[in-house]
């Protein structure tokens, strides 16, 4: 069953997975605020997302919004503005540690009151969900990588949890290497350069997703 198509496949959404985008960006900014757990419960809901739209698509469900401009429109518009609301509060978040004293000095007070033991994870599954742009992927990717004569539903959702199998083992690197070092990163100066870079990306992403056509 692990052909070459297979292995094309997986060096593909290999290369996919790593390419900085939203959910990097997500996972990094909830561990910067939360640690390694809010990290880690980020990426999972980011990789919960993509599965759920990995199983639509290979049940066929989600040609919904491959075949009607309005739902998939719909979709795209909230999606996007869940991206900027994200943002802006990054960059809200860096505004207001402009004026905080001891600027190079770490600094372990978290920035308010702590979010709920599920946002990070309602935040990385709400940011795949109102995604359309994933579905499509799916819809249009993984029937490349099929045989005539396989088993669709098997060999999609195999090729669905290769997928969502790189894609946690990548952002749970990531929130382990930003909790590592998260002493450093929480110093005033560089937490808020990062919360302004973070922010910025997010609301940009947004944008673009809104201005994408399909």
């Amino acid at each position: 069953m692990f052909d070459s198509g297979l292995a094309a496949f997986a060096l593909v959404v290999f290369v996919l997975t790593i390419t900085p985008g939203a959910d990097t960006m997500l996972v990094i900014r909830n561990t910067l605020r939360g640690g390694r757990r809010d990290g880690m419960m980020t990426a999972s809901g980011v990789i919960s997302g993509v599965f759920t739209h990995a199983l639509l698509s290979a049940l066929g469900l989600s040609i919904i919004l491959s075949r009607s401009a309005a739902a998939f429109h719909a979709v795209k518009l909230v999606g996007a503005l869940y991206l900027v609301w994200l943002g802006v509060q990054s960059l809200r978040s860096a505004h207001r540690s402009t004026g905080l004293a001891g600027i190079d000095a770490p600094s372990d007070a978290p920035d308010g009151p702590l979010p709920p033991r599920r946002r990070p994870f309602l935040e990385g599954l709400l940011t795949n969900i109102l995604n359309p742009k994933v579905a499509i992927f799916y819809l249009a990717f993984l029937p490349q990588f099929i045989a005539p004569g396989d088993p669709v539903l098997a060999w999609s959702l195999l090729m669905a949890l290769i997928h969502n199998v790189m894609g946690i083992l990548w952002l749970g690197l990531i929130a382990v290497l930003v909790s590592r070092s998260r002493q450093w990163v929480r110093r005033p100066t560089v937490k808020r350069w990062l919360d302004a870079v973070s922010g910025t990306v997010l609301v940009a992403l947004g944008i673009r997703l809104a201005l994408e056509e399909r």
